[in-house]
């Protein structure tokens, strides 16, 4: 695939999931890691045991508290030294279908998912401008594309971060530090687990590859986007979702 080899990456939310997924494999192809937690420590360890090399490290990061934000990648600063990429991946979700919402899970979706991934960026792009090199992979989703019912806050959340996404990519090519989404349909994960057959058999149905996908595959796409392989490629959006949304 792609190496890695000697780059500094932080993940955020990568004790479980896609997270967790992403983790593994940029430790696979030689990246040293940097992967965050909001509340699950435990989980956090467990993957770091997993992983082969004996540099990376976890930290606590709340994306809605811009303190903890700035406290978790200065201590990521200080231990790695730089920063050359970063994944953008944790978030929330509070559903809902719009008449029933209450504006607060309204406001703490976006606070989440798109101020945090503000708050995150904006916290490496010192040393990566200064560096004249970096790459940001925001995970997005295929909701944001598409939308989906009883997720407008979910939906405007991902929609806005890939709008934030090429609007970065356009202000920081000229410093060759490029910025992409990756948009995942659905994946089997903790999440997808707990539906029923019949559940994921409908989900299933609407797919022109007609399975789930997997989290190695949006781990793929994401190492892409970070290595020297897609040199020339910012402001875009990858869809790994098996076709649900063309």
């Amino acid at each position: 695939m792609f190496n890695l080899e000697g780059k500094k990456i932080v993940v955020t939310g990568g004790s479980r999931g896609i997270g967790a997924g992403v983790v593994k494999a940029l430790d696979s192809l030689g990246a040293q890691v940097a992967f965050t937690y909001s509340s699950r420590k435990e989980s956090a360890e467990a993957v770091l045991k997993e992983l082969s090399g004996n540099e990376h490290m976890i930290t606590q990061l709340n994306l809605s508290d811009e303190e903890s934000i700035t406290t978790a990648f200065k201590e990521i600063l200080t231990k790695f030294g730089q920063i050359d990429g970063l994944v953008n991946n944790a978030g929330i979700t509070q559903d809902q279908i719009l008449l029933r919402m209450k504006t607060d899970d309204f406001d703490k979706v976006l606070n989440t998912n798109l101020r945090g991934t503000y708050l995150c960026t904006k916290a490496v792009l010192k040393p990566m401008v200064k560096a004249r090199n970096g790459s940001v992979v925001h995970i997005t989703s295929v909701v944001g594309q598409m939308g989906n019912p009883g997720q407008a806050n979910y939906a405007a959340s991902k929609a806005g971060v890939e709008a934030f996404s090429k609007s970065l990519a356009k202000e920081l090519g000229s410093r060759n530090v490029r910025s992409n989404c990756v948009a995942p349909g659905f994946i089997e994960t903790e999440m997808t687990n707990e539906l029923s057959d019949d559940q994921k058999q409908k989900l299933i149905g609407g797919l022109a590859l007609e399975r789930l996908g997997s989290v190695d595959d949006i781990a793929s796409a994401v190492a892409y986007l970070l290595s020297d392989n897609s040199s020339y490629i910012t402001g875009q959006t990858i869809a790994v979702n098996g076709g649900l949304y063309v």
